[in-house]
C-alpha cells in the first residue's frame, strides 16, 4: 500500500474530496481508494452498490438472522470486499476522510446484525472480509496464520490435511468466521479440554484507527488483550490470527442420546447438570433441549439431546459414562468411532457419511428469523425449575435450547486472563432461541414469548451481573439504540458480557481508539475527554 503521509499528500486528498462533493458516496469512496491504494491490488470488482446484480446476493451471503435482511432493514451504500490486507488499510482511511460510517463482517454470524445493519448511522457502508480467507498451516511450530474471512470449518479442514492428530479447540458450527468468532472467545468441543479459541492464540494482525497494521508486538499486551474475546467492532478490523494447534487423539467417539419426558428426561438433565461439568475433560457433552410430537399422537412433549464428542475410543467412554453418568443407559451401539475432522461434522449436525470436503463450501446451512439470548448457570435448576421451563417451552412454535457444560481447563484461567470472564464455577451456558418463518408477520409475538422466558429463567442463573456471551449479541441488555455508545449506557451490558473486565476495556478502547471509529449498538464506547481528565491530570493527551 502506497502510505502517503507528507502535507502535500493531505492536500491532494483533500482537494481530490473537495473535487467530488457533488459525486456519490461510491464514487468518493473509489477515488480515495485511488488514491491511497496499491496500483498491484485492483479493487473496483469489489465494490458493489444496490445497481450492482449481486449486491442482494453478497449482502445475503452470510447473513444468518433473516430480520435483518427484510426490505425495511437500513441497507449499506455499498459492499467493499477486500482482496489484500492493504485494502482493509484503505478502506479505514478513506471512510474517515469522507466521513462515512463503517460496519465489518467477517463470517455473518451476528444475532443482532450489527457487522450488517446500522439502524442509527446512515449513511454507513460494508467491509466484507469474505475474500480474505488464507490459512497456512505449519504443523512443526504447531500454530496457523489464518485470514478472518475463513471459517473454522475450513481452518479445521486445512489442519487436518497436514495431520490427523492436530486440532483447534473452537466452533460448533463450522461456518463461523474466524475473525469474529475468537474476537468474542470461540467455544467449541474442545474447550473442556483445552480452553477457548481466544486462549490459544499467539499473534494476531489488526488494522487500527489510524489506518495501521499492528501485530502484537506492535499493538502492545493491552490491546492484544483486548482482542482476545472483547467483542468485534470495538478496537479495530481484525486481519489475521495466529492459532495454536493442540492434540487429539486418531480415534475420537461422538454419540447423541435423546430422552423425552416419558423416558425421565427430567431427572437425567437434573444428574447431567451435577455431572457434565465434572466429568472426564476429554468429554463433551452438550445437551440440545426442544419440543417434539410424541410418535402416533397428537400432543406434544420435550426431547433432550445428549449430542457429545470424546477424545479417545468408545471403551474408555463407556467406562466414564459407568462411573459418572449411569443414567443416560450409553451403550456400545450408541457409540461411533471416527477421526478428529469427521467428529466436526458429525457436532455440526452433518449425515454421517458427509465427506469433510464440504467444510471448503464455508457457507452456513441456518438461515432463520429468529431471536437469541444467553445464560451462565452456576447452581443446578432444580427439577421444579425444569418442569415450569417444559410448560413455556411447549407454548412457543419453534424454541431451541443448547446446554453446553464448562468445567474441566475452563476452570484453570481467571477471569481476567483474557475479556471473556465466565470461568471457575460455571457449570453451564444455556443459549435460548425461538425460530419462526413468517417474516416480521408475527415476530413480536415470538420475541415477547422468548422474553417471558428470560425472565422466567432470572432465578436460577448467575446474577451480580446476570452473564452473558458476548458473540449471542443481545440488544435487549440495556441497549439505548438512541445513544448506545455511551459510557453510561454501556455498562448495562458491558458488565453481563465482561464482568470488571468491561472497565479495562473501556481504558484500552480510549486509548486506541478516542474518537470511537469502530463503533456499533453494543461497541465498547470510548471515555469522554471530560471524564479522562478528571480520572487523569497526567494523560497531556487529553489536555
Amino acid at each position: 500500500m502506497l502510505s502517503p503521509s507528507s502535507h502535500l499528500a493531505s492536500l491532494i486528498l483533500l482537494l481530490l474530496v473537495s473535487l467530488t462533493a457533488s459525486a456519490s458516496i461510491e464514487e468518493s469512496f473509489i477515488q480515495c481508494l485511488s488514491f491511497y491504494s496499491d496500483k498491484a491490488a485492483p479493487f473496483y470488482e469489489s465494490i458493489y452498490t444496490p445497481n450492482n446484480a449481486s449486491f442482494t446476493k453478497i449482502l445475503d451471503s452470510s447473513a444468518q438472522n433473516l430480520r435483518y435482511l427484510v426490505p425495511s432493514a437500513p441497507k449499506p451504500e455499498f459492499i467493499f470486499t477486500p482482496l489484500t490486507d492493504s485494502h482493509v488499510q484503505v478502506a479505514v482511511t478513506c471512510s474517515q476522510k469522507l466521513g462515512i460510517h463503517l460496519r465489518v463482517r467477517s463470517g455473518g454470524h451476528d444475532y443482532e446484525g450489527l457487522s450488517y445493519v446500522s439502524e442509527n448511522e446512515t449513511p454507513f457502508i460494508i467491509v466484507d472480509l469474505a475474500k480474505l480467507r488464507d490459512i497456512n498451516v505449519d504443523i512443526e511450530d504447531n500454530s496457523a496464520w489464518i485470514q478472518a474471512g475463513a471459517t473454522i470449518g475450513e481452518v479445521n479442514y486445512r489442519i487436518s490435511e497436514k495431520s490427523a492428530v492436530h486440532g483447534f479447540p473452537a466452533g460448533l458450527c463450522t461456518s463461523l468466521g474466524v475473525g469474529g468468532h475468537i474476537i468474542g472467545g470461540a467455544y467449541g468441543s474442545m474447550m473442556r479440554k483445552y480452553g477457548l479459541g481466544a486462549d490459544n492464540v499467539l499473534d494476531a494482525r489488526i488494522v487500527d484507527a489510524n489506518g495501521r497494521i499492528l501485530d502484537r508486538k506492535a499493538m502492545g499486551e493491552d490491546l492484544f488483550w483486548a482482542i482476545r474475546g472483547g467483542g468485534g467492532g470495538s478496537f479495530g478490523i481484525l486481519l489475521w490470527w495466529k492459532i495454536k494447534l493442540v492434540p487429539v487423539p486418531e480415534t475420537v467417539t461422538v454419540f447423541t442420546v435423546t430422552k423425552s419426558l416419558e423416558q425421565d428426561a427430567t431427572k437425567v438433565l437434573h444428574r447431567w447438570q451435577e455431572v457434565a461439568p465434572k466429568i472426564d475433560e476429554d468429554l463433551f457433552m452438550r445437551v440440545i433441549i426442544q419440543p417434539a410430537t410424541i410418535p402416533n399422537k397428537t400432543e406434544r412433549t420435550i426431547t433432550t439431546s445428549y449430542n457429545s464428542q470424546f477424545l479417545g475410543g468408545a471403551e474408555r467412554l463407556l467406562q466414564v459414562m459407568k462411573e459418572s453418568f449411569p443414567e443416560l443407559g450409553l451403550t456400545r451401539k450408541d457409540c461411533m468411532e471416527t477421526s478428529w475432522i469427521k467428529s466436526v461434522l458429525y457436532i455440526a449436525g452433518y449425515p454421517n457419511d458427509t465427506p469433510p470436503e464440504v467444510l471448503l463450501d464455508g457457507k452456513s446451512t441456518f438461515k432463520n428469523y429468529f431471536k437469541a439470548k444467553s445464560d451462565f448457570v452456576r447452581e443446578p435448576i432444580p427439577e421444579t425449575g425444569l418442569q415450569g421451563l417444559w410448560q413455556r417451552l411447549l407454548e412457543e412454535d419453534s424454541p431451541l435450547m443448547i446446554w453446553n457444560p464448562y468445567g474441566g481447563m475452563m476452570n484453570n484461567f481467571s477471569e481476567s486472563d483474557i475479556p471473556f470472564p465466565h470461568r471457575n464455577g460455571t457449570l453451564y451456558k444455556i443459549q435460548y432461541l425461538t425460530l419462526w418463518q413468517d417474516g416480521d408477520k408475527n415476530a413480536s409475538k415470538h420475541i415477547d414469548w422468548i422474553r417471558k422466558l428470560y425472565n422466567f429463567m432470572t432465578p436460577y442463573v448467575s446474577k451480580f451481573p446476570r452473564e452473558a456471551y458476548v458473540n449471542y449479541r443481545d440488544l435487549d441488555l440495556g441497549t439505548n439504540k438512541k445513544n448506545s455508545t455511551s459510557y453510561i449506557q454501556a455498562t448495562a451490558w458491558g458488565y453481563m458480557y465482561f464482568k470488571d473486565n468491561f472497565n479495562r476495556l473501556v481504558k484500552i478502547k480510549t486509548k486506541v481508539d478516542p474518537e470511537n471509529v469502530f463503533r456499533h449498538e453494543q461497541s465498547i464506547p470510548p471515555l469522554p475527554v471530560s471524564t479522562m481528565k478528571h480520572k487523569d491530570k497526567k494523560c497531556k493527551s487529553w489536555e
